[in-house]
C-alpha cells in the first residue's frame, strides 16, 4: 500500500503557499492556472491537498487539483484556529499556516469530507443565493439607518424600491438557473411542499442536497450548523448551544424559514409544548429548522412526498 503525502496550501489572491508534512520545505506559486499545473503535476499521484476556505482565491486551486485526481479538502478557518491553539502555535505566517494545514490533514483527514465539485447551475445558485445575501443585509441596514430621519424619508422609499427590484432581479435568475439542470428543479419543487419552506429556501437546500450525499438526516443538520453541542463534566450540565460550523446564510434562511413553519396551524401546538416546557422563541425555531432539513434530506434521499402527520411526529 503506497504512504499517501499530505499537502496543506495557505490561499492568498496572488499567491499560495503549499507544504508536504514532514517536511520543511513550502514552496510559493502563483494563483494562476499555469502555474498551478505545472505544481501539480509534480505531486505523487497519492497526494490529498487541504486548503482553508477564503472567499473565491481557493476556488481555482482545488478546481485544478481535483480534476488531476487528487483529493481535496477545504477545511474550515475556524476549526484551524483551533487547531493552532490547541498545539501552540507561536508565530502566523503564510508558511506556518502551510504547515499547520499539512500536518491537521495528516492527523483528521479519515474524519474530513473530501470537497465534491458543484455542476454549473449549483455553483450559478449559489452565487446568487450570496449576493441576495448581501442585497438583503444591505437594504436592512440602510432601512435601520434611515428610518428615523424625517428629511430622508423620500430617498429611503427610493431606495426600498431599488433593493425591491434587485431582490426581485435575483430570484428570476434562481429560477432560470434552477431549470437548467431538471433533477434540481423537480427537488426544488418538492421542498416547497414543506411548510414554510419557499422558492429561494427550497433551491438552497436542493442545491446542498444535491451536491453533497450526505449519510443521514443528522449529518446533514451537523453540516449546515444546527446541531447542538453539549457541554457536560460528571454532573455538570450546561446549556447546549449550535455548533453553527456551515454556511451561515442557510442557516439564516433556515431559521427565518422555520418562524414561517411555526405559525402552521397544525405545527402550533407542537410550538405550544415547547413554549410549555420554558423554551424561548430562538431555541423553538432552530429546532423547526433542524425539522425542515430533515424532511427536507428525507425527501430528497428516499423521493418520497411531503407528509404532515411524519412531519409534526419527527
Amino acid at each position: 500500500m503506497k504512504t499517501a503525502t499530505f499537502v496543506g496550501c495557505d490561499v492568498a489572491k496572488a499567491e499560495l503557499c503549499f507544504a508536504v508534512h514532514g517536511t520543511a520545505h513550502v514552496q510559493r506559486i502563483a494563483n494562476q492556472k499555469g502555474e498551478l499545473n505545472r505544481f501539480l503535476n509534480t505531486l505523487p499521484p497519492t497526494s490529498l491537498l487541504a486548503v482553508e476556505a477564503t472567499n473565491t482565491y481557493h476556488q481555482l486551486v482545488v478546481e485544478l487539483a481535483h480534476a488531476r485526481g487528487i483529493r481535496v479538502y477545504v477545511l474550515n478557518p475556524r476549526d484551524l484556529s483551533h487547531y493552532a491553539s490547541s498545539i501552540g502555535a507561536r508565530a502566523k505566517t503564510d508558511p506556518t499556516d502551510a504547515r499547520l494545514i499539512a500536518r491537521y490533514l495528516a492527523k483528521e483527514h479519515p474524519e474530513l469530507h473530501a470537497w465534491q465539485p458543484a455542476s454549473s447551475a449549483q455553483k450559478a445558485l449559489q452565487v446568487l443565493l450570496n449576493r441576495r445575501a448581501t442585497v438583503v443585509t444591505t437594504r436592512t441596514s440602510v432601512q435601520q439607518s434611515l428610518r428615523h430621519v424625517d428629511d430622508l424619508k423620500l430617498v429611503l422609499r427610493a431606495l426600498e424600491q431599488q433593493f425591491a427590484k434587485a431582490v426581485a432581479a435575483i430570484d428570476k435568475a434562481i429560477v432560470h438557473h434552477l431549470r437548467q439542470e431538471p433533477a434540481l428543479a423537480a427537488h426544488a419543487e418538492q421542498l416547497r411542499s414543506i411548510p414554510g419552506v419557499g422558492p429561494v429556501v427550497s433551491a438552497a437546500l436542493a442545491t446542498l442536497l444535491n451536491r453533497y450525499e450526505f449519510t443521514s438526516a443528522d449529518a446533514a443538520v451537523a453540516f449546515v450548523g444546527l446541531d447542538p453541542r453539549p457541554k457536560e463534566s460528571g454532573t455538570y450540565r450546561g446549556q447546549r448551544k449550535l455548533s453553527k460550523r456551515g454556511p451561515a446564510e442557510l442557516r439564516r434562511l433556515l431559521y427565518v424559514a422555520a418562524m414561517t413553519t411555526a405559525r402552521h396551524a397544525v405545527v402550533k401546538s407542537e410550538v405550544a409544548r415547547h413554549r410549555a416546557k420554558g423554551l424561548a422563541a430562538t431555541a423553538i425555531y432552530n429546532i423547526m429548522a433542524r425539522k425542515l432539513v430533515r424532511t427536507a434530506w428525507s425527501i430528497v434521499k428516499h423521493q418520497c412526498p411531503f407528509e404532515m402527520k411524519r412531519f409534526v411526529m419527527a
